[in-house]
């Protein structure tokens, strides 16, 4: 039975992730079961993902996975961008945790409301997601349209910002 163009598309997708990193996907041996098994590899991969996202949901619950998300990809680029010679990342990640320490403090204040709020920790995730992902660049919204004008007559003079050329 073939599968819809779509479904191929993301198999393929997924596949080409797998390639590109074998030692952290364990390529290798994901080859191994699929030459045993007839079945995509990428079938495998999912199956642990999916496991290994279940195991961590009932150890630590919703939290625990909106925090991992908000934290574990955004202190890898803030990695990355250490070692660049690049401004640019550096100001982004280091925009993003300005807005993510703000947030914190502003969840752990509101705590109470947390419950109130109905599927809370999933609007967590897409509102840290759209915080750091490129194509979005959040943080920088949420810094210079919330925080920044909210904080600076606090803050005493500064110095100004650079104009491009």
């Amino acid at each position: 039975m073939a599968l819809p163009p779509a479904i191929e598309k993301g198999i393929e997708k997924t596949d080409a992730f797998l390639a590109k990193y074998p030692n952290l996907t364990q390529y290798e041996r994901l080859k191994e079961i699929e030459e045993k098994t007839g079945q995509p590899k990428v079938y495998f991969f999912l199956a642990i993902c999916l496991v290994f996202t279940s195991f961590i949901y009932v150890i630590g619950g919703a939290k625990l996975i909106s925090d991992l998300v908000s934290f574990v990809y955004p202190a890898y680029m803030s990695f990355k961008a250490i070692d660049t010679n690049s401004p640019t990342d550096d100001k982004q990640w280091l925009t993003y945790w300005v807005v993510f320490g703000f947030t914190s403090i502003v969840e752990q204040c509101a705590s109470f409301l947390v419950g109130w709020i109905p599927f809370y920790f999933f609007l967590k995730i897409g509102f840290f997601t759209w915080l750091y992902h490129p194509k979005f660049m959040g943080a920088g919204i949420i810094y210079t349209q919330v925080l920044r004008p909210a904080l600076l007559p606090y803050l005493g003079k500064t110095a100004p910002e650079k104009k491009s050329s």
